[in-house]
């Protein structure tokens, strides 16, 4: 046994303290955005304990450590001198203003729907087997399409279908598309509003996902626009102009499989646009915080899910562009470039 360096050892624990800290605060943003607070605080200026209780009817002694907490992570700002709260700018766009492209309360959401099922995700590691998409609660479903929402509307339609060879130009005159694996709609929701003159069909395994997807389309009013629950490697129809995957490929069993079927689907001029998450193509090109995240999530989600299905390929959240180009080119996809990409994901349009 090798002798313990002290300074290492203070400075691990003291990592570790942090993180529990910092594990702890999301919780606590957790249950802010449940109860409404940031949204309450948000533009109100300072305001007492007192003051906020009687904006939401919640327990005073509940928001005392409440605020305590929040406003040491930072996410509340507490003005000793009145002991006073309020938020900031910066942390109304992070903690509240639902939509806006910095808000991180999808991402949380998603965190603690982990814990809450954290037995399962331990049977399910110890065990190796693979467990679907739909075995997880409900919150990881609403946390993710909240969390990629904002970031889609930023730029989906703005950045990464302009730089597609050509696509905007079919989209805008009518053109046929395919939203594989859309979950509950965002994108596929997103392109129908901004190109009414194409049809849209998005396309997801899970029914529950499909069915909050059909009623935002209906609540948006959209005609051009239809739901339809298939896997990736059944789904019906062919002669799409364009045909696109977010975020999703990497948690299919047969993502070869998925992308030939995708592949067969399109006109021989088609495009096929995969976005995924930003990812380097060695662990050591992912060792950041980013990394960190999407390894993780991979390790209860993700992989899980690949490993419920049939081929079971598990090509995890971080897989990287050197091995998704050889997945699509295995599919039968010869081009393969990265088109655009964001802090959190590449995007890469794939042709014949």
């Amino acid at each position: 046994m090798s002798e313990v360096d002290m300074e290492k050892l203070e400075a691990l624990a003291g990592k570790v303290i942090g993180d529990v800290a910092g594990a702890l605060s999301l919780y606590m943003a957790y249950l802010g955005d449940q109860a409404g607070l940031f949204d309450a605080i948000d533009g109100e200026g300072r305001l007492t304990v007192e003051q906020i209780a009687g904006k939401t009817g919640l327990n005073p002694k509940y928001l005392h450590e409440w605020l305590g907490s929040v406003s040491a992570a930072g996410y509340v700002t507490h003005h000793a001198e009145d002991d006073t709260f309020s938020l900031s700018e910066e942390q109304a766009l992070v903690f509240g203003r639902e939509g806006q492209p910095a808000c991180m309360q999808g991402f949380i959401m998603a965190v603690v729907s982990q814990y809450e099922e954290n037995k399962k995700s331990v049977d399910t590691f110890k065990s190796g087997k693979g467990r679907p998409w739909g075995d997880h609660s409900q919150c990881l479903f609403c946390g993710t399409d909240r969390f990629f929402r904002p970031g889609y509307l930023a730029n989906l339609t703005e950045n990464w279908i302009p730089a597609l060879g050509n696509v905007e130009e079919k989209l805008k005159s009518g053109a046929k598309v395919a939203d594989v694996g859309c979950g509950q709609g965002s994108s596929t929701i997103l392109m129908a509003e901004a190109y009414p003159n194409s049809h849209f069909v998005g396309i997801d395994y899970h029914a529950p996902s499909i069915e909050e997807a059909r009623r935002k389309a209906h609540a948006a009013g959209l005609e051009n626009i239809e739901f339809t629950v298939a896997t990736a490697q059944d789904f019906q129809g062919d002669g799409f102009d364009f045909a696109c995957i977010f975020d999703a490929l990497h948690d299919m069993g047969d993502p070869v499989g998925a992308a030939r079927h995708v592949r067969e689907s399109l006109k021989e001029d088609g495009t096929f646009m995969l976005v995924e998450p930003m990812a380097g193509d060695s662990y050591a090109e992912n060792m950041n915080p980013l990394g960190q995240i999407f390894y993780a999530f991979s390790t209860t989600v993700c992989t899980p899910n690949s490993l419920s299905q049939d081929v079971g390929l598990g090509l995890g959240a971080q897989a990287g562009q050197k091995r998704l180009t050889e997945v699509l080119n295995e599919a039968g996809f010869a081009n393969v470039k990265r088109a655009s990409e964001t802090p959190t994901n590449m995007v890469l349009e794939a042709t014949a």
